[in-house]
């Protein structure tokens, strides 16, 4: 297995210099680059099993959004939204130095993704959305905002899993090592116990949008032309079976996969999942 290789990128926001930390696995003269992203509280390591897979054919990279893991906080939390997100990744992207690239966005790494799929001139050849799409249901995000920064004190690690374990329990089932890489992996020292390694702010403008209706973002999906697999969560409450037939149908038609017993967001530490998107990036 090849650690990954640390680094980061200078991006601009609110009359500052931010620092977006990234890491990158396999040949760094690659070509084909397949970057993947994050979804709303959790970071790039995420990837880590995916990445070690995919390095044999793809120089891999997977940012932390800024205002999680190891990447900056803005001082202005209004900033955390999904237009400047786009522009954030289109600084890595320069940086990478590459004119195509494959996209693997889980939630929120998925609508960035879609957005950026959408405008002319996208870089985006190929484009994973993991159980989100067009369509927000509104019950789905006034879940997740009950949650998003508003975690209990985590006084030690068994505490932080068992949070963990409870608000992420759509993610399905995983072993107890699986379980304690996911905490692992959203977890810093603070005094003598631990935090979720976020910026608590992403909640202020996520909360601003949830109004009780779902939100509607087909005229960006309808625009994109790149190939595009759509995996479900078959329990996802943020991604409906209507929803998604619907974008196997129009637009760049899916490709949509099911995965059973899962709700909202498969988590790519499963073989059967893992394969299932290799073989996507991996076709001609």
């Amino acid at each position: 297995m090849s650690a990954p290789r640390p680094a980061h990128v200078l991006i601009g926001r609110d009359s500052g210099v931010y620092k977006m930390a990234y890491r990158e696995w396999g040949d760094s003269n690659n070509p084909r680059v397949l970057l993947c992203v994050h979804g709303l509280t959790r970071n790039g390591r995420d990837f880590e099993a995916f990445a070690q897979e995919m390095a044999r054919d793809f120089r891999v990279v997977a940012p932390d959004v800024i205002g999680r893991g190891e990447s900056d906080w803005l001082r202005d939390p209004m900033g955390y939204q999904l237009p400047l997100y786009v522009q954030d990744m289109l600084v890595l992207i320069a940086r990478l130095n590459v004119a195509q690239l494959s996209w693997f966005g889980t939630s929120m790494g998925g609508l960035i993704g879609m957005l950026l799929a959408a405008m002319p001139g996208s870089p985006i050849r190929k484009l994973l959305l993991n159980d989100v799409g067009p369509v927000l249901s509104a019950a789905a995000l006034a879940r997740i905002g009950e949650y998003v920064g508003n975690a209990p004190p985590l006084p030690t690690r068994e505490v932080a899993e068992a949070y963990i374990r409870a608000v992420s329990a759509p993610f399905g089932p995983h072993t107890d090592a699986e379980w304690a890489f996911l905490t692992e992996v959203m977890l810093k020292a603070d005094g003598g116990g631990w935090r979720l390694n976020y910026d608590n702010g992403i909640a202020m403008p996520f909360r601003q949008t949830i109004d009780g209706r779902d939100v509607d973002l087909w005229p960006y999906y309808d625009r994109i032309a790149c190939p595009v697999l759509l995996v479900r969560g078959s329990q996802s409450d943020l991604l409906t079976a209507e929803v998604a037939c619907a974008m196997s149908e129009r637009g760049p038609r899916a490709q949509w996969v099911d995965f059973d017993g899962i709700g909202h967001a498969p988590t790519f530490q499963h073989a059967d999942q893992i394969a299932v998107a290799a073989d996507f990036f991996r076709a001609a």
